[in-house]
């Protein structure tokens, strides 16, 4: 990476941190994640409703999801990059408008088509928003503080998270689903205006250096990849279409590393996964977020589909990951600034499969209160370890300028390991939910936990990060 090119980035970001107080900084931050929180969480409640609104059958419920997962996955990287070169805050506006510009196609949407297309529109502006807050953070917080500030981060926007399923429950109740998309605009709005309290950031005297082709190579393998992680859960591995798009992708990927490490100007450089702890980082981070979505779409679908329990007793389940990240997130951050992260990321993966293994299904009735929820404290205690340290880890292991391609990667990693965790559910769950499809999941969720434990233990250094190489 061209030294000249990222001096008038590392300038302005200074200016945002000797102009615009943290505090207010960290607003913004969450106010603009909360944006995709929110709407993420709530969609899928309005998925019934918005089928009988607008028909579509399966396939339009179907790609409500996926069009924006798809958009995200392939614009997620190119997207952080462009927030390095051109500047967080500007990008970060420019994110905004653009997720509400699906909104608003989503919230007028008279036919699938319209509904899908704002969709794809939100995933492309969200590639700039959770990286690109996160980025901002790294940049305008000291080294010491930064951790503590991650966990006001994590707490907020987790609590977002928890709310998305209720705001959403009762918008489609009594509104229409068309209101999940006018909800998702009000932080939105609100996170846009907080923008202009920080200082601008000046466009660099230079024209940045854009590498096209590896944003060109990033987007189709990780678009080609992600839809074949898709297509599979409807037409299974065997497709031909599948393995056409999987191989697709992965051969995009390989010529994108290829390219990257020959290119005077890559978008990733691959230097940044020299730094251990970065590498560590990631690493921990695919079998971390694997195990949560696998374990957590088992104990959704089991409490619902097998032990008969209503939506809303199933997602007052979850409430102790919110309510814990919320208590105790900035003080595990502090803690982890103070005595290093390893600890944290170690235990944390630890405690959090010991608690899925707590969680026992039963054919003679299934008890929420005594089979369920001390399994989900345990699993809760064991996030709020997790979560904050190896964020605050990930972009403490780069230089600042480096912020918004790392939040990026780590980003990226966390939803393709989702979307393999969910595609393998079916698989091991072997397309029929029953206690004993169940019993499978949950001990297999914890070893991926386990995993992500010991690459902690050995990767991870409390030391302080080496800048790698550009």
């Amino acid at each position: 990476m061209d030294i000249g090119v990222l001096a008038p980035e590392i300038k302005s970001e200074r200016r945002v941190r000797d102009a615009a107080p943290t505090r207010r900084v960290l607003v913004v931050a969450i106010m603009v994640s909360m944006v995709a929180f929110l709407d993420g969480t709530a969609v899928n409640l309005a998925l019934p409703a918005t089928q009988r609104d607008l028909g579509g059958g399966l396939a339009l419920q179907q790609w409500v999801v996926d069009g924006y997962l798809l958009a995200l996955g392939a614009t997620i990287l190119p997207g952080g990059s462009i927030a390095d070169l051109f500047g967080r805050i500007p990008m970060m506006r420019f994110g905004l408008a653009t997720f509400g510009t699906g909104l608003l196609l989503a919230a007028t949407a008279d036919s699938p088509a319209m509904l899908i297309s704002g969709r794809v529109i939100q995933g492309v502006g969200g590639a700039f928003l959770v990286p690109g807050s996160l980025a901002m953070i790294n940049s305008a917080f000291d080294r010491a503080d930064r951790p503590a500030a991650i966990g006001s981060w994590t707490a907020w926007t987790a609590s977002a998270f928890a709310l998305g399923p209720l705001l959403g429950g009762l918008a489609v109740d009594f509104l229409s689903w068309r209101w999940i998309y006018v909800l998702s605009a009000i932080p939105m709005v609100i996170g846009f205006a907080l923008t202009f309290r920080l200082c601008p950031m000046p466009g660099p005297p230079e024209r940045p250096r854009v590498d096209i082709a590896g944003a060109a190579l990033s987007a189709t393998g990780l678009a080609a990849l992600v839809y074949g992680l898709i297509a599979s859960h409807r037409r299974g591995w065997d497709d031909p279409l599948v393995i056409a798009s999987t191989a697709l992708g992965a051969a995009a990927l390989l010529g994108f590393v290829a390219w990257e490490r020959r290119t005077p100007h890559p978008m990733l450089p691959l230097g940044l996964f020299a730094t251990r702890n970065f590498a560590g980082a990631n690493l921990v981070t695919a079998f971390v977020y694997g195990a949560l979505t696998m374990g957590s779409l088992a104990i959704a679908l089991y409490t619902q589909e097998v032990a008969g329990y209503s939506a809303t007793v199933a997602g007052l389940a979850t409430l102790p990951s919110p309510v814990m990240s919320f208590l105790f997130a900035r003080r595990i951050g502090g803690l982890a600034a103070r005595i290093g992260p390893r600890i944290f990321v170690t235990t944390g993966p630890l405690l959090a499969g010991f608690g899925l293994l707590l969680i026992r299904p039963s054919a003679h009735g299934f008890n929420i209160l005594t089979q369920l929820l001390p399994g989900m404290i345990v699993l809760a205690c064991g996030l709020v370890l997790t979560i904050t340290p190896l964020t605050a880890l990930n972009l403490s292991a780069v230089d600042p300028a480096h912020s918004g391609i790392a939040a990026a990667i780590q980003n990226a990693v966390g939803r393709l390991s989702a979307l393999v965790a969910v595609a393998s559910v079916g698989l091991i769950a072997a397309c029929n939910f029953t206690n004993a499809s169940f019993a499978r999941l949950l001990p297999v969720s914890a070893v991926l936990f386990f995993i992500g434990a010991v690459i902690s233990g050995v990767t991870i250094t409390n030391a302080l990060p080496r800048r790698a190489a550009t």
